[in-house]
């Protein structure tokens, strides 16, 4: 049966394809315009003749990248800390969000707990006494000092929160009945119905902590534990330094290729680099995005 569409329903849909085809337009360009400028010759780069597509094609900057000891350290140390952060994340998500969901019956001071929690949401410490706290526990120049200050992300426990509270409860009865007991529900029966969900907050700590680049200038004192963020950030100002050093390291490929690149192929070829796990782990868990939101907002 074919959908009738009024001409206003069609105006609309024809205005929000443009409108999203617009953005996504937006969205592309600048990052092929980095692409472009990675594997175009400084010559061209400098004359602004760079557009979408490469010009005196070299490889050049990204040998550079390869040779360079410290970006690997930081890619590493994002590594690292995706690796901690993001199970810390989802832990500590999932045992807010189980209680909460619970009817007030079920926990009489979830009431209290929420309010507290949401609390948080709307102000914090600062800046200054999260410093000196991070400090006082001895966690600077530490991975830990990168997770534990946004361990809890209230924002995602409140979103798992209402996916647990929109599975039926009928489930969790008949498991009681049975003579199960919470660990049980929650590992074995919520946990595998609420997928969606977890990918989708998953997904947010992984962008946090991917992009999170302040708290490596805050929380290291030393440029060697800055992760990947913090360090492009900083060579936004010291790529020229970069390739000085390689002229003064005497390989004489280093000084050719120094020829054909300036900071800005740099620059260009690390941030390209630095996105290409984003690229990687974001369609698969795109398809969870718009369902861990939106299921269990609806009730019958």
């Amino acid at each position: 049966m074919k959908e009738y569409a009024s001409p206003s329903r069609k105006v609309f849909l024809v205005f929000n394809y443009l409108l999203i085809t617009l953005i996504t337009i937006t969205c592309i360009l600048p990052l092929i315009h980095i692409l472009a400028v990675s594997f175009s010759s400084s010559g061209y780069v400098d004359s602004g003749l760079v557009t979408l597509w490469p010009k005196g094609f070299t490889l050049a900057s990204y040998r550079f990248v390869i040779k360079n000891e410290k970006f690997w350290k930081a890619f590493g140390i994002t590594l690292l800390r995706i690796a901690v952060g993001v199970p810390f994340n989802t832990v500590l998500a999932i045992l807010m969000a189980y209680p909460m969901s619970k009817d007030a019956e079920q926990f009489p001071a979830r009431r209290v707990y929420i309010c507290f929690f949401l609390f948080t949401m709307i102000f914090n410490g600062g800046l200054v006494p999260t410093f000196l706290l991070v400090k006082g526990l001895g966690l600077l120049d530490s991975v830990w000092a990168l997770v534990l200050p946004h361990a809890l992300n209230i924002f995602n426990a409140v979103v798992l929160m209402n996916f647990f509270r929109g599975i039926p409860k009928e489930i969790e009865e008949s498991a009681l009945l049975d003579g199960a007991g919470q660990s049980y529900i929650l590992i074995r029966l919520y946990l595998p119905l609420a997928k969606p969900c977890l990918a989708t907050i998953i997904l947010f700590s992984f962008m946090h902590h991917w992009n999170s680049w302040m708290d490596g200038r805050i929380y290291m004192n030393f440029s060697d534990n800055y992760p990947l963020q913090t360090y492009l950030q900083t060579i936004l100002s010291a790529s020229d330094n970069i390739l000085l050093s390689a002229m003064n390291s005497g390989d004489l490929q280093s000084i050719a290729d120094m020829l054909l690149v300036n900071g800005r192929n740099l620059r260009a070829s690390q941030i390209f680099i630095s996105i290409i796990p984003v690229l990687m782990v974001y369609p698969f868990l795109q398809k969870y995005f718009t369902t861990g939101l939106v299921i269990g907002s609806v009730k019958g």
